[in-house]
């Protein structure tokens, strides 16, 4: 969590989630009812108090009742581990599943996405980030009518129509001992920390003593209660006492909040050991979350091996000092804001914070370099899952490089070497930027310069920029000359052969492809002859040399045996096949192809991926006679294609065949079925989308049985009315479907399954929509009814 909110799972998570809460909340009914009301009269709400009261728990509280009131969608946009400004646009576009684009910035691709859309924008941590967020929120406020946006900060943003709710302390005083103050959550806190522990009233008064003079700052009391492991509540309250006084000089009168804060981290600095300060000072580097190696080698060097780091990463977790985050994919560690600051300025007193940050770099500049030996191969996808959680680091350490005297060239090395971070992960922009930047540090034909061209050229021509890239593939082309690089020179003719053929010239991007072919079957480089392949497989499918794509994508599927478990390549292989198969027209092949490409996309979360996959299927399913399937895909197609300002990258030929299938589809459906499904589609997560195909896939090969009625009338045609597409209901929808087969009232099913009304009516209109009913008696019959009521 990017602020101090020791309550939630702050582990990554896919655009538009929200993290789960993993301890109990306490109180607040004040500020959540009031944050309500606001939202329910303002676009715009702050939440504004000191470092650890509480804004962004209760913020991330609120947020799951809001869900109908912003029925596109409401997204977390984390900050405190963007440094840069400038990235701000770029970070919220990632949040929000938006892809980068060459011809657009990205908050003209944010502000035309969400214009229309009734959503909430929620920016945690903001002070650091004042003017930036302004200029966005009053940006967004001013050109999108329908956006909201809530944001968390120390200061409010000063924007017209800004409304603001100060977050005070939790109450302190014997009301609080009623489940909603601070001494509620002191009680909470300490039973974690002693299951022993229950207040009573021989304890009651010191609890409220140490509340009171914590100022019923939440986060000064998660601190406090770690101690009782070794104190007493006695010793705790006058221990803590004694220390207050002395910071007052004697005097027993009020600090100020932030003070209070500060004394009671600096209190738990002064009670850890020596070696477990020194470990404190060294992560505060980390942005974001970091695992235990990644904390081994940083924190390793003067006083500290590395087989002390572990020992002292537990003593500061037992002190709440650091989160420990577990999820799926292993443990995480992280500082909550207010401890980094107080770890930065003590690092900064050691002396050792320029060499603890060339650590951070190097062992970031090493993940960075194990991805791009990893990339051709099976270990691609776990290794770039691990490194997409580390996005904040990677752009610390990126800034690091490029901000360090005398390191220019090692920085350009190392924006070079994540150029498939960028690439897998869909980031090509923000990859091109870090080039640019370095680039400009290094202006001399050296090696580095000359790969850092080449990898900007590659990066440019997937974002949509081939025209411009060409220049810097020209000069990398001369600096490989120059230095005899022929590795160089091989890729830098190939990338300009593939930036030909985006821009239609195939006659001479098939030049240069085979020049390239020859530099580098002379090198023996499989892997980059394969990617060749591709390269030249889709010039001579948009050329009509179905039999030639064929061959060359098969080619290269045949080179990639040896690493099954390759995505990337193997995937855009799978789909250029299944293109040139359907311009051959062989459906089932090509069916087969966009199945087995769309898992390949989807598993690194590549959405221009999964959208030609996507769109392929459709046109299958049209040809197929399943018009109602065509219409939900391409529904789906459309809301991937949309936020990058045109569709198929801008190929006519295909771009034809695309409304084609759209005309055909229509005429088969008619104008009602036909706009039911494509909004069904466009309003259906991506990842629902995905899985309805491979549940196909797996019906249709017999693998799951015997079919559901829903299952059945979906591959029944939509010609008889419609069918599902989706082949099935989700769990949910088919217990409502059958609670509705049994005669239920809405508000009967939301009683029965415990939900809202609302949601309720959502389930039983997207069951309408799915199966293609007019109404809830023909629900009745695709379920197989009739069924007796209860």
């Amino acid at each position: 969590m990017s602020a101090d909110v020791p309550g939630w799972d702050a582990s990554w998570r896919r655009a538009g989630d929200l993290p789960a809460e993993v301890t109990g909340f306490v109180g607040r009914a004040d500020q959540l009812a009031c944050l309500h009301e606001m939202l329910s009269s303002s676009r715009m709400v702050t939440l504004t108090g000191p470092g650890g009261v509480g804004k962004t728990r209760i913020a991330l509280r609120a947020l799951p009742e809001l869900r109908t009131r912003y029925p596109d969608g409401i997204f977390l946009v984390e900050l405190s581990a963007l440094k840069d400004p400038e990235l701000l646009a770029r970070t919220v576009c990632a949040v929000l599943g938006l892809p980068e684009q060459a011809t657009r910035t990205s908050l003209d691709v944010l502000t035309e996405h969400v214009a229309g859309r009734a959503a909430l924008i929620v920016l945690d941590t903001c002070e650091h980030l004042v003017d930036a967020c302004a200029m966005l929120t009053g940006l967004l406020l001013r050109n999108c009518p329908l956006v909201s946006v809530l944001a968390t900060s120390r200061q409010p943003l000063d924007v017209p129509g800004e409304h603001i709710l100060v977050v005070p302390p939790l109450p302190v005083g014997p009301e609080g001992i009623d489940g909603t103050g601070a001494v509620a959550l002191f009680a909470q806190r300490a039973t974690a920390v002693m299951p022993s522990f229950v207040l009573t009233e021989a304890n009651q008064a010191d609890v409220l003593a140490l509340c009171r003079r914590l100022d019923g700052i939440p986060l000064a009391i998660e601190l406090a209660t770690v101690r009782l492991r070794a104190l007493s509540l006695r010793e705790l309250a006058v221990r803590l006492e004694d220390r207050f006084q002395v910071l007052a000089g004697g005097r027993r009168t009020a600090l100020p909040r932030h003070q209070t804060l500060r004394t009671t981290i600096g209190w738990s600095h002064e009670l850890c050991s020596p070696m477990e300060r020194l470990v404190w000072a060294k992560l505060s580097v980390f942005a974001g979350t970091f695992d235990l190696p990644a904390a081994e080698h940083v924190c390793t060097g003067g006083e500290l091996a590395v087989d002390d780091v572990l020992e002292q990463l537990i003593g500061l977790v037992d002190k709440s000092v650091v989160l420990r985050l577990d999820d799926e994919e292993g443990t995480r560690y992280r500082l909550l804001d207010t401890i980094r600051e107080y770890g930065a300025h003590w690092l900064a007193q050691t002396g050792e914070e320029e060499q603890v940050r060339a650590r951070h770099c190097g062992w970031f500049r090493a993940r960075l370099e194990e991805l791009e030996r990893a990339f051709p191969t099976s270990r691609q996808l776990p290794v770039f899952r691990a490194l997409r959680r580390e996005h904040g680091n990677l752009r610390a350490a990126l800034e690091f490089a490029l901000t360090r005297p005398g390191g220019e060239r090692p920085a350009l090395a190392m924006a070079v070497s994540s150029w498939p971070y960028w690439m897998a992960a869909g980031l090509l922009g923000e990859g091109g930027v870090w080039l640019d930047r370095a680039l400009a540090q290094v202006p001399e034909p050296v090696s580095e310069r000359g790969w850092g061209l080449a990898r900007h050229g590659y990066l440019g021509v997937f974002y949509g920029s081939s025209a411009l890239e060409l220049p810097y593939l020209a000069e990398a082309e001369a600096i490989g000359e120059q230095l005899g690089d022929a590795r160089l020179t091989a890729h830098a003719v190939m990338f300009q052969g593939l930036a030909l053929g985006f821009l239609g010239d195939a006659e001479h991007a098939r030049t240069r492809c085979d020049e390239a072919r020859d530099r580098l079957s002379a090198l023996g480089d499989d892997f980059t002859l394969t990617v060749l392949d591709t390269q030249v497989a889709f010039i001579c499918a948009l050329s009509g040399e179905a039999a030639t794509a064929i061959a060359l994508c098969t080619r290269g599927l045949h080179a990639m045996q040896g690493e099954p478990d390759e995505r990337w390549v193997t995937g855009y292989l799978r789909v250029l096949r299944a293109l040139a198969r359907w311009v051959e027209g062989d459906v089932a092949g090509a069916e087969v192809d966009s199945r087995a490409a769309l898992a390949c996309a989807w598993s690194l979360e590549d959405r221009i991926g999964a959208a030609y996959c996507l769109d392929l299927l459709a046109w299958i399913s049209s040809v197929r006679g399943r018009p109602s399937r065509a219409a939900l895909l391409l529904g789906a197609v459309a809301q991937l294609w949309e936020p990058t300002g045109t569709t198929l990258g801008g190929v006519l030929s295909l771009q034809q065949e695309h409304l084609r299938v759209q005309e055909d589809v229509l005429r088969a459906l008619g104008p009602q079925l036909h706009a039911r499904r494509l909004e069904l589609g466009s309003t259906s997560p991506i990842a629902d989308v995905v899985r309805m195909v491979e549940q196909d896939a797996d019906n249709l090969s017999g693998a799951s049985g015997r079919p559901s009625a829903v299952a059945v009338r979906s591959r029944s045609g939509a010609g008889s009315g419609g069918g599902v597409g989706s082949g099935e209901l989700t769990p949910r929808e088919r217990e409502v479907a059958a609670l509705v087969s049994e005669g239920m009232s809405n508000r009967q099913i939301a009683e029965k399954l415990v939900i809202s009304k609302r949601t309720a009516d959502a389930h039983v209109e997207h069951i309408l929509a799915k199966l293609g009913a007019a109404s809830r008696v023909e629900i009745n019959s695709l379920m197989g009814g009739p069924r007796r009521h209860p």
